[in-house]
Parts: structure tokens; sequence; C-alpha cells
């Protein structure tokens, strides 16, 4: 089965999963991948040759831990729960494994050339395993989130955090396979999983963020971890989302999403397979058990605008059997809505957290959530003004500190025009001189939290444009 997922997911599952943040791994060719996924009466090692579309199940093993592909056609490792490490040449089959070390490591990670794997950033083997070489880690002061090495030769990252330190994620990386580590990147907050891995191209990574309150981000770099941008938020609690790993080709990467209900009465895998760096996704269903699942979801049209802002919201959910709808449009806790597709108007400037509850299976219930976003358009009114477009529109977005503003302005406009900068709540917060001849200018965010923020020139009849700073 094969369907499209957009920017910003919506819906929430219920899962069981262990070691979920390696599940997923590529394999040498494009389009092939290797995942541990729920069987009919177990789990098992699946290899697919076709993006997801289609998997086979090369191995029922219960409680594997860890697969880690290598550049050899056919050549996969595996780490159980014990850290066993396995090695089969057979692409997985069952009877193809062979024992290499009872020290293994759960955060393996494959190498650049045949027969090399990492067993972490501590100890690697050139050999397929058989024997390891110790690196010295020198400037490592964090324990171990992540690990994944880059496509160019001899560097690697660490993500990692300090015990009692809940305000600070570091990004270490190496020039010469982790004998020397630097600081590349500081994340100023700490969330529980995170999962590092790389693209295509050199420097190229994904970052995967999972936080149980504040939903889960995907995040990219093209310049070695020193800067990130945002590409997608899946903005509820339980998304199972498996594992993430980067793909063959440019801009690929893969997400694993399996969830198990109703006691393995129903299980579903799916493969979220995307070629724009994760902004949108075709999704595979490799494997179906039962029927289909339960999950609450739903749209809002349009998220963000001036006040008054009306919005239709419509019911995506799945699996609902007694026709309930609990919605609460400004996050009180109260319930404002039965109706299966409510319209609500908010007529004060703010960002409100919109939920929607659903009852399944006689008992159980499910929530998914969004934010909307009313601002006070300092007085513009879009429905008696024509919008002119001045090109207006920033680079990079999202960025990290500073952002350059670009405009298109005719000389008549450029004298006391200014670029105004409001936060989330609608509230000047800075402005940009614009001065003859311009036509951009930088906006230096040092003394702002991350966020979203809006701009616009002073004018009236200027768009309003969305960036997100990310610190």
């Amino acid at each position: 089965m094969k369907n499209t997922i957009l920017l910003f997911i919506f819906v929430i599952f219920i899962s069981s999963i262990l070691f979920a943040d390696y599940a997923i791994t590529r394999g040498p060719d494009v389009g092939e991948i290797y995942y541990i996924g729920e069987t009919v009466t177990t789990e098992g090692i699946y290899h697919s040759t076709d993006f997801g579309e289609n998997a086979i199940c090369v191995d029922s093993i219960n409680m594997v831990a860890r697969i880690c592909a290598d550049r050899t056609t056919g050549s996969i490792y595996k780490i159980d729960h014990s850290t066993n490490m396995f090695y089969s040449d057979n692409y997985g089959q069952y009877g193809s494994w062979v024992f290499r070390t009872s020290e293994g490591s759960y955060r393996l990670a494959s190498g650049r050339i045949e027969g090399e794997i990492f067993k972490g950033p501590g100890m690697s083997s050139n050999d397929y395993g058989y024997t390891f070489t110790q690196h010295s880690l020198n400037g490592c002061f964090c324990s171990f989130k992540a690990v994944e090495i880059d496509n160019q030769d001899s560097i690697g990252y660490i993500l990692g955090n300090i015990y009692g330190v809940l305000d600070s994620l570091w990004l270490l990386i190496s020039y010469d396979d982790y004998e020397n580590l630097e600081i590349q990147h500081v994340f100023n907050d700490y969330i529980g999983t995170n999962r590092l891995t790389r693209g295509h191209e050199n420097g190229e990574l994904y970052l995967y963020r999972k936080h149980n309150f504040y939903g889960k981000k995907l995040l990219y770099s093209n310049d070695y971890g020193e800067t990130w941008g945002l590409k997608n938020t899946f903005n509820c609690p339980n998304l199972p989302i498996k594992s993430i790993v980067g793909g063959r080709q440019l801009g690929e990467v893969y997400m694993l999403v399996e969830y198990v209900q109703l006691m393995h009465t129903i299980q579903h895998t799916y493969i979220y397979h995307s070629l724009d760096y994760g902004e949108t996704f075709t999704v595979y269903n490799p494997f179906s058990f039962g029927p289909e699942p339960y999950f609450a979801n739903f749209e809002a049209e349009p998220s963000t605008g001036t006040a008054p802002l009306t919005v239709q919201f419509t019911d995506m959910s799945s699996g609902i059997n007694n026709q309930i709808w609990e919605w609460d449009f400004d996050g009180d806790g109260e319930i404002d809505s039965y109706e299966q597709n409510p319209e609500f108007t908010y007529q004060e400037t703010g960002t409100y957290t919109v939920s929607l509850t659903i009852f399944w299976a006689g008992q159980s219930e499910m929530t998914a959530w969004q934010e909307i976003i009313v601002t006070n358009g300092s007085g513009i009114d879009n429905d008696e003004l024509e919008i002119i477009n001045y090109e207006l529109n920033n680079y990079p977005n999202p960025f990290n500190t500073i952002t350059t503003i670009t405009f298109n302005l005719s000389t008549e406009y450029i004298e006391n025009t200014e670029i105004e900068i409001y936060n989330i709540k609608g509230h000047l917060v800075d402005n940009i001189a614009i001065s003859n001849q311009q036509s951009a200018v930088k906006w230096n965010a040092e003394d702002f939290k991350s966020g979203i923020y809006f701009y616009k020139l002073n004018l009236q009849t200027t768009p309003i444009k969305k960036m997100l700073l990310l610190k």
C-alpha cells in the first residue's frame, strides 16, 4: 500500500518498542534496506530492495537489538540484547549468522568501505568484525546518545550529554576516526531520544529528536553538523517512529514506523521514504496483520493568520467505533465541541494548542494536537488591502542566530521603510532600518530565544512572512 504524507503529520499511535532507535539500516544498493519488524508470531529481520514497498522476512528471531548493513553485498551485522555480535554474508538469512564477539555495542555504525564496522566510537574493524582497533576518544567529555560516521574518510560524530545537565546536548566531530574530538554544535536543550544518521553526500546529517510532550522533529545539516535546519515536525507524543536512516540518493531518508495494538491483534509496519530531505514522504506498508490501526488525526485550515481568525477543523482519525469527538480549541482542558468537523473563530492574538480526543475499542482514548498561531497583523486588514509581494523572503530558514531578509522595493518606498519582526504572540520585538540601494538586511537574533517569528515591511500592503530560529 502506498500513500503520500506532506509536511507536518498530526497522528498518534500506540506502540510497544524496545531499542527502537536502531531498527533500520540501508544496504549497499539504491532502494535496499533491512529493518527489524513484527511478524505474526514474533519479531524478525526484513530485507527490501524496492525502498520498503515490499519486504521479505529473512529470519524470525526475537529480541534483536540492533542491525547494521555492510557495504558488501549481502553482508549484515546484528546485536542481541546481551550485546553479542553476529555476522551474515547471506542477507541475514536464517542459519547464515556467525558469532563474532560477546562485546558488541548498541551504537553500531556501518563503515564507508567493505568490511568496515564501528563498534561505537571506541573501536572499529576493517575485517568484518574479526579484530578491532581501539580509538583514543581524546576530547570526549559526554556520554554517548548517538554515534555516526561521515561518508568522507576519517570523519565521525558523537552526540552526547552530561548527566544532570538538562539544557545542553553536544555534537562532537572527529577528523581522525575518533582519536581526537572537538565541539561542532551545541543544542540548547536536552531531549531523551536522539537518532543521528548520515545522508548521501559528504557532510550531510539527519537528526531525529523525540520528546514525549514537545513532539518529534527531523533536523538536517549539510555542513558536518555545524548548522541545522528543521525539515519536519511530528506533533504528537506517541507516533511510533522506531528509527531513521539516510539513503543512497540525494535527499533520501527513511523512517521506520510500527505500531502494535489490542494485544498484537493489530500489527502494521510502515516505511516512510523521502527524496526531499524529509519534507514529504511516500509511505509503504510492507507488513499488515489485523484491521486498520486506531489513531487520532485532524487538519486545521488555516493554522496561522491574523485575528479574528476562523479555522475549519477536519477529522482525519481512523478506527473510531463509537463516533465520539472531543475538541479543545484553546488548551484549557475544557471540551469546546463534540462535532466531527467543527469551525471556531479566534478573536485574540496568541498561540493556541488544539486537541482532538477520540475513543476506540469502547474503552481507550487517543489524542492528537496542533498549534494555531493568531497574530495582530499590525492593523492590516487583508480583505480591504491588496497585498503586494515585494519578493519578501529570508535565508536560511530555519536559521541559527543570523538570517538574511531580502526584498525588492522601488525608490519611492526606501525612505523610512523598516523590517518589523514580531514574536509568536504578535508583539513587535525588533525592527531594522532599510537604507537607500539596499535589497537585503541581516537580522541577528543572538538575544532572542528559539522559536517562530514573523516579519514584514512597515508598509500597509506587505505580506507577513514566517521564520524559525533554532539555536
